[in-house]
């Protein structure tokens, strides 16, 4: 009687614990037979049951192991990308926002990327029409010139839009250079800072901040100087010296404090992969202090240098900043290319955060500012804006948008998901790239998010072209489903308790038999929600 009355119990309280279902699956296809496209398993969703034969690969998640949260995935607003999509709302105001919907739309299962991170140039890049700074009245240390409307109006236009469409959304604010009247050419384009303006440029740098926030724009993080090991004379750059950083990212640190902008993040470096153990690791030795951490670029060496940084300064945060597509490339060889390296890659190896460079610009990759070399190939941006009002998205889009369905908030308000660890073994391991993701709950009742992101790049045997589907095994807390993931982009979730509700539930189980008290009231006091 006692068996018969616990097995009730456990059908009807242990169930929910145990049995986590799969519904949400968001796919993008090699072959483009799905495009980002989302389907619901209702009514009959993947269960997780006992465990039995493993698949050609299996996943293993562990959710005791939690690592960083990732606050999403986006580009920058350059100069080009605000022009085009002003330009769009001015000819097509429904494809405009439909397309800023589709971009930035964080809302859980909607059928749109839920973009979350803007990276903003502070004056000129090589994508702006002309050079220009905020001050460039030579020799106005006291910045009385000083006038952030010097940016092109679309910039805050767009900017105003595309916060009303995501609320969450964070801003990345960073110069291409100092103003030209503070640099050994006189010029933005190339040279350096010189030292006697190291102050000076650190009091630019608030009225940026102060410009920004004045317009209704609270940054979330400023840079010092983009790409500092980078000088080039066709467009705004500079080459900045780690203790010149180091400097600056101090002085500017006091007057962020100082002026009620404590929480705004000071990022370093800003440039490639390949230099990951120098720069940056000699900018914390320097000024560990000023800066919350540092962010990469992808234009030479490889994501995996990121732990290099990462070993020695655990406790900075990283962020993934910067790549370009080039027009006239292999879409489907990009998306792998992108996920294996950027938006699963580079967020195993502790980023919290992936983008792109240009959010926006034409089929040719403009505009770009004249004389620029800064693009041989042409570069493509994330959305194409065609001149006849209409729009399109680019595999850019697609492998940013697979990755953010993972760690956008279930709830309003509610936490961003964080990487858990996972593995993969088995025969066809080799065919797949996973990462693994949870995300918190508002209601401390309310179940767990629990996503993976996952890569089948098995498109070829011996170098012959053979797309394979791979059945996949997918391990969860002693129990397991099985989905066979297509060549492509596939983004699902199922929804878990609390590890502590799930313990907590096994006590009062254990409890019960120990003493003998084996009626279902024993266990009415558990309840979980999806």
């Amino acid at each position: 009687m006692h068996f018969l009355l616990l097995s009730n119990a456990f059908f009807l309280f242990l169930r929910p614990v145990l049995s986590q279902q799969i519904y949400d699956i968001f796919t993008t296809t090699w072959d483009r037979s799905s495009l980002f496209t989302y389907t619901n398993l209702s009514p009959n969703p993947i269960n997780f049951v006992s465990p039995g034969a493993t698949g050609a690969a299996d996943i293993v998640v562990d959710d005791s192991s939690v690592f960083q949260s990732v606050f999403g995935f986006g580009a920058s607003l350059t100069d080009s990308s605000a022009q085009l999509l002003n330009n769009l709302k001015n000819q097509n105001w429904a494809n405009y926002w439909s397309l800023l919907g589709y971009l930035f739309v964080p809302t859980d299962g909607q059928e749109a990327a839920g973009l979350s991170y803007l990276r903003i140039p502070l004056g000129a890049s090589d994508f702006s029409a002309s050079t220009y700074s905020f001050d460039d009245v030579s020799g106005d240390t006291s910045f009385n010139n000083f006038n952030i409307n010097d940016a092109p109006s679309p910039v805050f236009t767009v900017l105003t839009d595309i916060l009303s469409v995501n609320s969450d959304l964070r801003i990345h604010i960073l110069p291409w250079s100092p103003p030209g009247w503070m640099k050994s050419t006189n010029s933005m384009d190339g040279g350096t800072l010189d030292s006697q303006y190291v102050s000076i440029y650190a009091n630019y740098l608030l009225k940026c901040v102060q410009g920004f926030n004045s317009k209704g724009f609270l940054p979330y993080a400023i840079s010092i100087q983009n790409e500092p090991e980078n000088s080039n004379p066709t467009y705004p750059s500079a080459s900045m010296p780690v203790a010149t950083e180091a400097q600056i990212g101090t002085a500017l640190r006091t007057l962020l404090n100082n002026n009620g902008f404590s929480s705004v993040k000071i990022i370093g470096y800003e440039h490639n992969w390949n230099d990951a153990g120098g720069y940056p690791v000699q900018l914390m030795q320097q000024a560990e202090n000023a800066f919350a951490g540092v962010s990469f670029h992808c234009y030479s060496g490889d994501y995996t240098e990121q732990a290099t940084f990462h070993n020695q300064y655990p406790q900075k945060e990283i962020y993934f900043t910067e790549c370009t597509g080039s027009l006239g490339s292999d879409w489907w060889s990009d998306i792998k290319w992108y996920m294996d390296n950027l938006f699963i890659g580079a967020i195993t190896e502790n980023a919290q955060a992936a983008l792109m460079w240009n959010l926006a610009l034409d089929g040719n990759g403009q505009p770009i500012l004249p004389g620029s070399n800064s693009c041989g190939e042409g570069c493509r941006g994330v959305v194409q804006i065609n001149n006849d009002g209409t729009w399109s998205v680019n595999q850019e889009f697609y492998s940013m948008a697979q990755a953010s369905k993972a760690i956008l908030p279930k709830d309003a308000g509610g936490p961003w998901g964080q990487r858990i660890a996972v593995s993969v073994s088995g025969s066809m391991s080799w065919g797949l790239v996973v990462g693994a993701y949870v995300t918190g709950r508002v209601s401390p009742t309310d179940w767990l998010r629990y996503s993976l992101v996952v890569l089948n790049w098995a498109d070829n045997t011996n170098g012959v072209w053979n797309p394979q589907s791979i059945e996949t095994t997918i391990e969860f807390r002693g129990m397991q489903a099985t989905y066979t993931f297509p060549v492509g982009v596939t983004t699902l979730w199922w929804y878990a308790p609390t590890t502590t509700s799930a313990d907590a539930l096994n006590t009062v189980v254990h409890e019960a038999v120990r003493s003998g008290n084996t009626t279902s009231s024993s266990f009415r006091t558990l309840r979980f929600e999806r």
